[in-house]
């Protein structure tokens, strides 16, 4: 038995503790690996958690983009002058025409320098009358106002439906205006709007306040569109130093440019024209349209004088005086409903000096001078 060569076995408590010990040790490591699948399980948790919070925090905490709500810039360029706006801001307010005697007993007029558009229209006797048109401006009084004549009615189609104002009329030029592109406002209807500035008397005494028209008018709050287009210098124009239109011995028109004023100066019969204060009347452009007119086929006085109707559509020559120029070409307007186009001869259009214009409506057979 000396020579056997197998070990001797281990004893059975000693193998029994090994087997202990490893199962302590296979213990603690399996522990081990739950803390630490346990730690990455929360950290991920906690990561999952975090990032939800976090997330949640950025939505509460992002600024509300509040929806666009601002409407375009208010125009700071007058529809009807092409100049700046006084104040900056064109008003809130539509085109309020005035009809302005024009005979030699009610010169000198209120309001004339303050008007962006002036039409000077003929009408029965071939005297004229004044169609004075607002928008920017708003002076205390205008007139003397007088009564409708049928011309009114082609000249306010160009003013996007404004307000016009006139002392009465006969019936059948009332009714034109009722069914015209125009609010109808007879002072003989508004008797609130009537005031009698002393010194005038009959019938050279009626006057008005645009402001309190357009109070009539709250809901009326857009302006024009432009009737003219303007630029600040004359293209293909020639040197014009006066224009004489002889529509009667009553109203002999003559604009002169007045260089140092940069402006054209009204005179009737030789006579500077003035407004009320004593200020000369000028403007920056003069247009010249010739139209047909036809006579009837109503009387407007009791004297037998027939009321005048003026051709406003289709096309005729037009001369625009403006910087001591003329510039010839055509006027063009296809209906009622259609804007006016100036157009020089070469087919450009013709634009306006920025400022007040005077619109003289002549008829075809009345001739024009021009002196250069």
């Amino acid at each position: 038995m000396a020579n056997d060569q197998t070990p001797n076995p281990t004893p059975p408590a000693a193998a029994g503790s090994r087997a202990r010990a490893r199962h302590a040790a296979g213990s603690k490591r399996n522990k081990a690996w739950v803390i630490v699948i346990g730690v990455v399980v929360a950290l991920l948790v906690g990561a999952g958690v975090a990032l939800a919070v976090t997330s949640a925090t950025m939505k509460k905490a992002a600024p509300v983009v509040a929806p666009d709500t601002t409407t375009a810039a208010v125009p700071s360029v007058c529809p009807l002058t092409g100049a700046p706006a006084p104040g900056g801001t064109v008003p809130s307010r539509p085109a309020l025409a005035v009809k302005v005697d024009n005979y030699p007993a009610a010169r000198p007029q209120s309001g004339l320098n303050q008007a962006d558009i002036v039409f000077e229209e003929p009408v029965e006797g071939r005297i004229t009358r004044l169609v004075a048109v607002f928008q920017c401006q708003s002076p205390a009084q205008v007139g003397d106002i007088r009564s409708a004549r049928a011309p009114d009615v082609p000249i306010a189609d160009l003013l996007s439906h404004p307000l016009l104002v006139h002392a009465g009329g006969i019936s059948p030029v009332l009714s034109l205006l009722e069914s015209a592109n125009l609010v109808n406002v007879d002072v003989f209807t508004h008797g609130s709007l009537v005031q009698h500035p002393s010194g005038r008397s009959a019938p050279y005494s009626t006057y008005a306040s645009p402001a309190a028209v357009w109070a009539l008018y709250p809901s009326a709050n857009t302006p024009p569109a432009p009737v003219f287009t303007y630029s600040p210098a004359p293209i293909g124009g020639t040197p014009a130093a006066s224009l004489h239109i002889p529509f009667s011995s009553t109203n002999d028109t003559t604009w002169t440019w007045e260089a140092a004023k940069s402006a054209w100066a009204l005179s009737y019969a030789g006579l500077p024209a003035t407004v009320i204060t004593g200020d000369p009347i000028t403007t920056s452009n003069v247009v010249v349209m010739s139209v047909g007119v036809t006579y009837g086929p109503w009387a407007e006085n009791d004297m037998g004088g027939l009321e005048v109707q003026t051709q406003m559509t289709g096309s005729g020559p037009v001369t625009v005086l403006r910087n001591g120029q003329q510039i010839t070409g055509t006027w063009s307007r296809p209906s009622l409903s259609a804007p006016m186009t100036l157009t020089s001869a070469t087919g450009a259009a013709i634009a306006l000096q920025p400022g007040q214009s005077w619109v003289e409506v002549v008829p075809s057979n009345v001739a024009v001078t021009i002196a250069p």
